[in-house]
């Protein structure tokens, strides 16, 4: 064992809230936007950093990279409750899937790609960049970072790709046959940007958007939630806004801008 890896974990115990499927779309997004990263691994190491009172979701994202990516996947769920790390070791299945003590120092390991997910919310505004820099330090060389959050069910979430230079890009994602609105996807931004939803910011600028293309599309709800929203992003890119993916994933109900369109402007 290194000796980083015997160090006290970085960060506090999370909520541990959890639930099967939860994180389902921002696996989803990972297998389609990072697989060319594992691909090229010669170690193939994801974290799945505070996964929570029960394994389920750390589960879930091993087998969706293995299903969609590559089979020899080895995924390493951290946490820092020994509790929980505990209760886990019935759920494992090494070498792909294991589960062990850690933080944000990543216990030592050095992942080509780390999911954070509903950790950072619970973290002062002032404490989030640190906690980046401390797991992109440890990250493999080109390797990235995906922090956000979530709603219980993951109906609606918002989510960070981050690299060594910092964050890259952001992306919305909802259950299209339950949205209201996209303004309800501001309770669901990254812990970065959720205190930023306020005028003069740009992401705050970005749901004002959204939610105005979502309403002047309610023609569209005739023909389904998804036509509507496709229509609501396609307007969102026509009015000047840098939509970074293409319809087949805004099908999905996300849509993806880059970090500097709603990065912090005071």
């Amino acid at each position: 064992m290194t000796g980083a890896a015997r160090r006290r974990p970085l960060g506090v115990v999370t909520r541990g809230t959890t639930n099967p499927n939860r994180l389902r779309r921002v696996d989803n997004w990972i297998v389609a936007t990072c697989a060319d990263r594992l691909r090229a691994a010669t170690d193939p190491l994801v974290v799945d950093l505070g996964y929570g009172a029960t394994p389920v979701t750390a589960v879930e994202l091993r087998a969706r990279l293995a299903a969609g990516v590559r089979p020899d996947v080895r995924l390493v769920g951290l946490e820092i409750d020994a509790a929980r790390v505990a209760a886990a070791a019935p759920a494992a299945d090494p070498p792909g899937l294991t589960f062990a003590r850690g933080g944000f120092e990543l216990a030592g390991l050095r992942p080509v790609l780390v999911r954070a997910f509903n950790v950072l919310r619970q973290y002062d505004e002032a404490d989030v960049p640190a906690a980046w820099r401390t797991m992109t330090a440890a990250l493999a060389p080109g390797g990235v970072l995906v922090e956000g959050t979530c709603d219980e069910l993951g109906r609606l979430g918002g989510w960070l790709l981050i690299d060594a230079d910092g964050p890259r890009t952001l992306t919305l994602a909802a259950k299209l046959g339950t949205l209201g609105s996209p303004a309800e996807l501001a309770e669901r931004l990254p812990k970065a940007l959720i205190h930023r939803n306020v005028p003069g910011e740009g992401v705050h600028d970005l749901i004002r958007a959204l939610d105005g293309a979502w309403h002047a599309a309610a023609p569209y709800a005739a023909f389904g939630p998804r036509q509507r929203w496709l229509r609501s992003v396609a307007q969102l890119r026509q009015t000047g806004w840098p939509v970074l993916d293409r319809p087949h994933r805004w099908r999905l109900g996300e849509v993806t801008l880059p970090w500097t369109a709603v990065a912090p402007r005071t």
